[in-house]
C-alpha cells in the first residue's frame, strides 16, 4: 500500500483570466467610444472679446434668434424679416455655395430655449455648414 502525501490546498485566485477579461473590456470601450459622440460640431470662442470675425477677409453670416423664437439672418433682401429655420438654412447654403470660406455665427437671445438654438444648428448642419460659431456679449472683468 502506497501511502500518499496529502498536499495542502492552496488558497490563492487565479487572477489571469479576469485580467484577461478586463482587457478585452478595455479594448472594446476604446473602440466604442468615438462612436458614441454625436451632434452638431460647433466652434465655441475662446477668448473675452472674439477676434475670430475681426481675422476674417469676409464678414460672417449672421442668423439670429430672438426671444420669441423668430429667426433672421444678416444677408439676403431683408435681414430685419423674420423667417423660419428652413428658409435661413436655405439662404446660408446658396451664400456658402457663393464663397465657402464665409463664417456662419449664431446669435440666439439669452431668453430663448437651449431647444431652438439646437434646431437651428441642425438645420444649419444638414444645408451643409462644416462649422457654426456661437457669439456671445463680452462682459467686464471688475
Amino acid at each position: 500500500m502506497y501511502l500518499r502525501k496529502k498536499r495542502k490546498q492552496v488558497a490563492e485566485i487565479n487572477v489571469v483570466p479576469y485580467i484577461d477579461v478586463m482587457l478585452v473590456l478595455l479594448i472594446i470601450f476604446m473602440a466604442t467610444a468615438p462612436l458614441i459622440t454625436h451632434g452638431v460640431k460647433v466652434d465655441l470662442p475662446k477668448m473675452e472679446q472674439s477676434e475670430l470675425v475681426d481675422n476674417k477677409d469676409v464678414p460672417p453670416i449672421i442668423a439670429s434668434i430672438d426671444a420669441q423664437g423668430r429667426y433672421y439672418v444678416s444677408v439676403g433682401t431683408d435681414p430685419e424679416k423674420p423667417m423660419d429655420a428652413v428658409e435661413v438654412a436655405a439662404i446660408i447654403k446658396l451664400k456658402l455655395q457663393q464663397n465657402p470660406n464665409t463664417p456662419v455665427m449664431i446669435k440666439g437671445d439669452g431668453k430663448v430655449s437651449y431647444q431652438e438654438v439646437l434646431l437651428l444648428m441642425d438645420f444649419l448642419k444638414n444645408a451643409g455648414v462644416p462649422s457654426v460659431g456661437l457669439m456671445t456679449k463680452s462682459f467686464d472683468k471688475g
